[in-house]
């Protein structure tokens, strides 16, 4: 399956002009501008929910630092007050343009992840693009949880990692380092919230097999504990346990949904478990090609009787 497909020549053999794009055959320029304008669309819905963070940004902030503020850490420079330090003289635009942009990127979720998808979809054949509202239904609730999840564990990874403080010091986190962590941590998430969705549409479009996946569950089970060790910000290991249990019940969900699928479409001969170098076994018992029928009531040809020679 190629995301490019290209015309077919005509009878004067000029390429027929992109009115099948709706079929997905459209030339690389229609390709790059259809990307332009996907990728415009996506960033003004970006802009717009960034906007709407601006407005909205007391209750967001409260909302975004509650998290931090209930720690007793955070109460450390002034008693009973949740504090944090800024050190630059632009730090308080900045402050509000993440947590505006924080929003926003959660708001408009629905429109990139369509964006996206509806890129994609042009490349599909009929049959895959029925699927489209469904991936898209499931990609924004996906994305959604996983921002969810990343925001009710930052108050116990930041409780964990503050907890390392010795003896006699005073925690003052800058708001930016914890922007940029409460950032890292939704992205972090919500992503990887989509890779099981992503493995199921490798599979319908046959690229990705349930048997390659079975084959090698485990390596990928272990693989998203180091992606969770890797990946979150702070590398505690509460943080990347609390990413990666739900990757893997969200992996063995997608692995029964590809399991499911392949079992009732029809079965044919199956070479996948020979090499690339080795050939497959041929029919013993075929026919012999001797046997022929005589068609009509015209007498079967015998070779030994027939007189080929041409001077007699």
């Amino acid at each position: 399956m190629a995301l490019l497909k290209w015309p077919k020549p005509g009878r004067n053999g000029a390429a027929s002009p992109p009115a099948d794009s709706a079929d997905g055959r459209m030339p690389l320029m229609e390709h790059l501008r259809e990307l332009r304008n996907r990728l415009v669309i996506a960033l003004l819905g970006l802009i717009a929910g960034t906007i709407v963070g601006f407005i909205f940004f007391a209750p967001i902030w409260e909302f975004v630092s509650a998290p931090y503020c209930g720690l007793p850490q955070a109460q450390e420079l002034r008693s009973g007050q949740c504090t944090m330090l800024i050190l630059g003289v632009f730090d308080s635009f900045f402050v509000n343009l993440k947590v505006a942009a924080m929003f926003g990127l959660v708001a408009s979720s629905p429109i990139w992840l369509w964006q996206i998808w509806g890129f994609v979809t042009p490349g599909l054949y009929r049959n895959e693009k029925r699927y489209s509202i469904l991936f898209i239904m499931l990609a924004v609730p996906l994305f959604v949880a996983g921002a969810a999840l990343a925001y009710f564990v930052m108050d116990t990874g930041l409780s964990i990692l503050l907890g390392f403080a010795p003896p006699g010091t005073v925690v003052g986190l800058t708001i930016d380092e914890y922007l940029s962590y409460a950032l890292i941590m939704i992205i972090v998430f919500g992503i990887s919230f989509e890779l099981p969705l992503l493995m199921v549409f490798l599979n319908i479009i046959g690229v990705l097999p349930h048997a390659l996946v079975a084959k090698h569950r485990r390596m990928v089970i272990f693989v998203m504990f180091v992606f969770g060790a890797v990946a979150t910000p702070g590398g505690d290991p509460f943080t990347m346990i609390a990413l990666a249990l739900p990757m893997v019940v969200l992996f063995a969900l997608a692995e029964a949904f590809m399991y499911l699928r392949e079992r009732r479409l029809p079965k044919g001969d199956d070479f996948s478990h020979l090499s690339d170098d080795e050939a497959s076994s041929l029919d013993d018992d075929a026919s012999p090609l001797g046997d022929v029928t005589p068609v009509g009531d015209a007498a079967p040809i015998d070779s030994r009787t027939t007189d080929t020679d041409p001077s007699r």
